[in-house]
């Protein structure tokens, strides 16, 4: 399966567009949203902000959407929203590590859920991509589609069942994690 992993939308219905144009592009097999969808959030800037917009453009896809919920994401975005939005997280696995996908703003980097050794974590929220391995555990981040934040650049992640790829929104790779090692291009 090829896994196209996002975050941290905020209602931005230009870098949604673009990352809609990146799914295509990249013939993704599913979208795996890591939250904050619509609204965005009270610290960030609104940039493009047409949240309806958003609505539309991922309810026309929502057979290939999976997401867990964002600190920002409310029952009232779940409401028009065509696609759950209310899990805290999901379970993935890469070959034989547990993936455990959440937004970020409860299990993160510095406290992270329960795992085995080698099982790598998965958020978005803090809006800066990232790869680090903590040595009983991976932390990985696909950073932000709208608002990037500690000079990333606006980007996905793409999943084969091997390899965890960064992208920018224009398919440009800049790191990949593959056999426990990180190359940064």
């Amino acid at each position: 399966m090829n896994l196209m992993i996002a975050s941290d939308i905020h209602g931005s219905a230009k870098y949604c567009e673009m990352l809609l144009e990146a799914y295509a592009r990249e013939r993704a097999d599913r979208l795996l949203l890591l939250g904050d969808i619509l609204y965005h959030g009270p610290r960030n800037p609104r940039r493009c902000y047409d949240p309806k917009k958003v609505i539309e453009m991922l309810n026309g896809m929502s057979d290939d959407i999976v997401c867990v919920r964002g600190n920002c994401d409310s029952e009232v975005d779940g409401m028009v929203l065509d696609f759950p939005i209310t899990a805290e997280s999901i379970l993935l696995f890469a070959g034989d590590r547990l993936v455990y996908a959440t937004h970020g703003h409860h299990a993160s980097e510095d406290a992270p859920p329960p795992h085995k050794h080698g099982d790598i974590l998965l958020t978005g929220h803090t809006h800066i991509p990232k790869c680090v391995d903590h040595g009983d555990f991976i932390y990985m981040n696909p950073g932000s589609v709208s608002i990037p934040k500690g000079d990333s650049t606006r980007g996905y992640m793409m999943f084969d069942g091997d390899a965890f790829v960064w992208k920018t929104l224009l398919g440009v790779e800049y790191m990949k994690w593959e056999n426990g090692a990180v190359t940064e291009m």
